[in-house]
């Protein structure tokens, strides 16, 4: 539109111009170029004024625009002078109101402070009482049958003592009605010949994260099934599978029936890892290189299998012994030392051989028994984490307990309180234990296969594993 007007008045002009000459020429006798030179200066003239006139109003233009800008620029300095001052008055308010809170809170913050410490100081007392009651009981207490099952006493201090022994000793046993009347070598027979026939069940207690109480691991304990409708726990017949030579041989049907039992955990949660128990005797024994002929064609659980030496055990290994764990932790897997008696640990040296996790019982991390330490139980698992090794408090048994390790920086826990060892089905092991004979350490590198039907329960045992099986604890 504007390059249309433009051509307009150039075409006027340039008639005006013209019509100009021409009258000059015809009117008034002026000569041909008189007449042009007078139009050629016409047309100049109207160019200019028109040139100076568009300039004056263009000029006029951009200062109109400059001066809404202007205008513009001092409307939104207002409104951020506005705004500046609406959210001073607005942080005043909150913190008033933030110290109000606070003052109303203090006083109710005391209290809660006031009554924890009251909680703690009546645990602490109820534990001494039971401590004390107990230690009238000859230190022992039996567990309760729940529901039809016999739970073992799996917080029993001794139930893997004897494995480490140099020669058979036989401590003063708990009364076991399956034992009664019979000299040594009558239990060892029945002994025997429940190892022969399978009857050494497997049993598995869920070790859980504190405070979250999530199932991480589970350990194998084995009970042995006197048929009369009796399980003796681990403790009362070890003693005297170790007085026939059975631990080797128990240990070979242990991590058999534990390696089937990490193949079905691991179908449903690949998070979750098995402990299994082992004597010092197994890593010298003869057959030793066919139980690691078997353990390396199933090297692929090694991150979640677990083998568990007490700590005699550990502190009485000699050469062969670190030579057999050195082999095993050459194929991946992981130890654990378990029934603590003292806090006198080497974390270098442990880690250097494998170890990553130790259970101490919870009483004596929380110095209710006399036990002699290098470092107050309170530090014990920031030392420990130093070196890569994970605490687990096992045979935990009351809430006061767990509140007073979470002040002790315990990751895991264990006992009765979150679970008793829980028998597993015999539905689900059936093929494993068909193919037992095949599948024995020693007479094939292969195992069972393991169909995809493993649950867990709700107090954390797995729903479909087999009751049959052998393990210790």
């Amino acid at each position: 539109m504007v390059r249309i007007s433009a051509i307009f008045i150039a075409v006027c002009m340039v008639l005006i111009a013209a019509s100009i000459g021409v009258a000059l020429y015809l009117r008034f006798g002026f000569s041909t170029a008189d007449s042009a030179l007078v139009s050629l200066g016409v047309l100049t003239a109207l160019a200019t004024y028109n040139a100076i006139a568009g300039r004056k109003n263009d000029r006029a233009e951009v200062n109109d625009q400059v001066s809404s800008l202007a205008r513009g620029s001092n409307d939104i300095a207002r409104q951020l002078a506005e705004f500046g001052r609406r959210l001073s008055v607005m942080e005043g308010k909150v913190e008033t109101v933030l110290d109000k809170a606070v003052s109303a809170a203090q006083p109710l913050a005391t209290e809660i402070e006031e009554l924890s410490r009251l909680v703690k100081q009546l645990a602490e007392s109820v534990a001494q009482h039971d401590l004390a009651l107990s230690r009238a009981d000859d230190g022992e207490r039996e567990v309760p049958r729940v529901a039809g099952d016999v739970l073992a006493a799996a917080m029993d201090a001794g139930s893997k003592t004897a494995e480490t022994a140099a020669a058979p000793t036989f401590p003063i046993m708990r009364k076991v009605a399956a034992f009664n009347g019979l000299d040594r070598d009558a239990i060892v027979a029945i002994v025997r010949a429940a190892v022969d026939g399978q009857k050494i069940e497997l049993y598995l207690q869920p070790i859980v994260t504190l405070p979250q109480r999530k199932v991480r691991y589970y350990e194998a304990m084995s009970r042995l099934n006197a048929g009369n409708g009796e399980i003796v726990a681990a403790a009362d017949f070890l003693p005297f599978a170790e007085a026939g030579s059975l631990l080797p041989r128990l240990d070979g049907l242990s991590v058999l029936r534990c390696v089937q039992v990490v193949r079905r955990l691991l179908l449903k949660n690949r998070d979750v890892g098995l402990f299994c128990n082992l004597a010092a005797a197994t890593l010298t024994d003869a057959g030793f290189p066919q139980l690691l002929e078997f353990i390396e064609a199933n090297r692929a659980i090694a991150p979640s299998l677990v083998f568990e030496f007490t700590q005699n055990a550990v502190r009485s290994m000699g050469p062969i012994e670190h030579e057999s764990l050195a082999a095993l932790a050459e194929r991946g897997f992981r130890f654990a030392m378990d029934n603590l008696t003292d806090l006198r640990v080497e974390p270098r040296e442990l880690t250097e051989r494998g170890f990553r996790f130790i259970k101490a019982p919870a009483t004596l991390l929380l110095n209710r028994v006399g036990a002699t330490a290098n470092i107050h139980p309170a530090d014990f698992s920031d030392l420990l984490g130093r070196f890569g090794i994970d605490l687990i408090a096992e045979r935990i048994e009351s809430e006061s307990t767990v509140v007073d390790l979470l002040d002790y920086d315990v990751r895991f826990g264990q006992g009765f309180l979150f679970s008793p060892p829980r028998p597993v089905r015999a539905e689900a092991l059936q093929s494993a234990t068909g193919d037992a004979g095949k599948s024995e350490p020693g007479k094939t590198a292969g195992a069972a296969s393991t169909p995809d039907d493993v649950g867990t329960t709700a107090r954390g045992i797995p729903a479909q594993l087999a009751r049959a099986g052998t393990g210790r604890g």
